[in-house]
Formats: structure tokens, C-alpha cells, sequence
């Protein structure tokens, strides 16, 4: 499935992965490939990513996930991690 992570100051993550998790604001969700089509707000916690290179990992706040037709968009109001580390 295909993944993308941006926040308002930057595109953080945008590739393959094979599995992620996500702090929702009632709890965790993990999504896999071909997942129903479904969106939720994002609470606070950690955003595990399981990519071919490896697992990210990130820590985020405020914002959506959308999955739709095998992508998964996560629009965070606040980012750190991996990529900005």
C-alpha cells in the first residue's frame, strides 16, 4: 500500500509500506494492505511505520487518516521523527 505522511511544514514520509499503526483518538489502529476505505481523527502517540527499508517511527498529533483504494493519507498537525529528526 502506499503512504503518505505530511504535516503543514512538510512531506515526511511518502513510499511503500507493508503495515502501519496509528494512535486514533479512541485508541490504536493498524492498517494492512487492501484495508476498507475508512477515516479517522488522530489523537497523540506514535506512528509505526513497517516499510521494506525498515520501521519508522514518528510521533504525532491532531490530524486524519484516510485509506482509500490501497493508500493511506496521514495529515498530522504536529510531527517529529524519523524524517525531521
Amino acid at each position: 500500500m502506499h503512504v503518505t505522511v505530511i504535516s503543514p511544514e512538510a512531506s515526511i514520509f511518502d513510499g511503500e509500506a507493508d503495515a502501519l499503526v496509528a494512535p486514533a483518538y479512541d485508541g490504536q489502529v493498524g492498517i494492512l494492505p487492501h484495508h476498507a476505505p475508512f477515516m479517522t481523527l488522530l489523537g497523540r502517540g506514535k506512528l509505526v511505520v513497517r516499510a521494506a527499508g525498515g520501521t519508522l517511527q514518528f510521533h504525532v498529533q491532531g490530524g486524519f487518516l484516510q485509506v482509500v483504494n490501497d493508500r493511506v493519507r496521514i495529515v498530522a498537525d504536529h510531527v517529529k521523527g524519523e524524517a525531521n529528526a
